[in-house]
């Protein structure tokens, strides 16, 4: 393990280590990743918690029920592995593979103006929730917006119109006093 970060542009949070598993050094991991096992194609990892930074690879991961077991080089000790939990997985934004026109990542997301067919400002895209229906689009009001009320969308094409990185900002059908 390297305890120097990667020379690289911004980072993307794609999971978290969350405990030791077993004795030889594997460690649990949660994935933020969809499907889960997506985050195992990554084999450089940038491993952060509280200020700091170690750059890890990894050698070989499995599904197991909803999380993830990965093997990491040169670490082969349950204490040094159970001393990693609560780092958080990262990878560069560059290295995430483009998404067809009118796909995004989450992260993209975030920030961006909600507007709805009036020219009313909602806000801005705080977060985004999974559901088991379908996502949801949490927005938090901001400078100018219509009210200080925090809006949750569905992210559903039968409210989401459009979305314009470009310009920050995402046009949705919602009714305001919803």
């Amino acid at each position: 393990m390297n305890a120097t970060p990667e020379a690289a542009g911004e980072l993307l949070v794609i999971g978290k280590i969350v405990s030791a598993h077993g004795i030889r050094g594997e460690v649990k991991v949660y994935s933020f990743t969809d499907p889960i096992d997506n985050l195992l194609g990554y084999r450089n990892w940038t491993l952060r918690r509280d200020g700091e930074v170690r750059q890890v690879q990894l050698v070989s991961g499995r599904a197991q029920n909803k999380i993830l077991v990965a093997r990491l080089k040169d670490l082969d000790d349950r204490e040094e592995a159970r001393a990693l939990a609560g780092f958080e997985i990262c990878v560069p934004l560059d290295s995430l593979p483009d998404l067809p026109d009118g796909e995004y990542y989450w992260h993209q997301l975030v920030g961006l103006k909600v507007i709805d067919t009036h020219g009313q400002l909602f806000g801005r895209i705080d977060h985004l929730l999974e559901t088991g229906a379908n996502d949801v689009i949490v927005v938090k009001p901001c400078s100018g917006s219509l009210d200080d009320r925090e809006r949750l969308l569905p992210y559903i094409e039968q409210c989401v119109q459009s979305i314009d990185l470009a310009s920050g900002e995402m046009r949705v059908d919602w009714d305001a006093d919803f």
